[in-house]
């Protein structure tokens, strides 16, 4: 089988696991009324097995899926929450692949932390951004292990909904600083169930490939 049907077999599949796990809510964000979900352990992993693009035309294929199955309507928190994701998913697929890394994607949460410091109620808390957003930039230097490198991948994801959120909403300071706690308690159990997930489907897909009901799919992964 060529290596572009592997791929879309495996695309196929992807989107199809995730769209499930989208349907499993585990938590709601603070402020608003979007659920976290099962999805957002599952789906930084996808370009780590699919490659960048085709993982994040999985996980963005499964979003868009959603909001048409569900009729959702195109609230600004909904369109907001479709693109985070996307990041903590290059993320993932770009430090997953031995020596062939790209560090531009450590932009996206400096361009962030600086976005959100000029929002005038972000300087009021510009500690904010500073203590969570450089996480990515460290755990780059640390991307040989699974767990630092699902923790860059969530904080990520946690840098560009943050930025947009204050932007569209204009959370008050004292929200930001009632957040910490909790941040850090939520991305410290994304980034526990983005490692345990990589493992889960990790060995899975290789018991389904030694038994011959999936092909090898070729993409270097750690």
């Amino acid at each position: 089988m060529k290596l572009l049907q592997k791929r879309l077999l495996f695309l196929i599949l992807f989107t199809v696991v995730g769209f499930f796990t989208l349907q499993i809510p585990f938590n709601k964000l603070a402020g608003s009324n979007v659920s976290f979900t099962l999805f957002d352990f599952f789906a930084p992993i996808a370009g780590a097995f699919l490659g960048p693009f085709f993982g994040i035309t999985s996980v963005f294929s499964v979003e868009v899926v959603n909001i048409w199955v569900k009729h959702a309507p195109l609230t600004t928190g909904s369109v907001i929450r479709l693109f985070p994701t996307l990041f903590a998913v290059y993320y993932f697929a770009n430090v997953a692949k031995k020596g062939n890394y790209k560090p531009w994607i450590l932009l996206v949460p400096l361009i962030c932390i600086v976005a959100f410091i000029i929002h005038p109620i972000g300087r009021q808390v510009f500690y904010y951004p500073l203590m969570f957003w450089t996480i990515p930039i460290l755990a780059y230097r640390f991307r040989n292990n699974l767990f630092m490198k699902s923790l860059g991948a969530t904080f990520t994801a946690h840098a560009v909904g943050g930025t947009a959120w204050i932007w569209a909403f204009n959370l008050p300071a004292s929200v930001w600083n009632s957040l910490i706690p909790v941040v850090i308690a939520e991305r410290l159990l994304f980034a526990t169930g983005i490692a345990g997930s990589y493992i889960v489907v990790k060995h899975t897909l290789n018991f389904l490939v030694e038994k011959k009901i999936l092909p090898k799919l070729d993409v270097a992964t750690n």
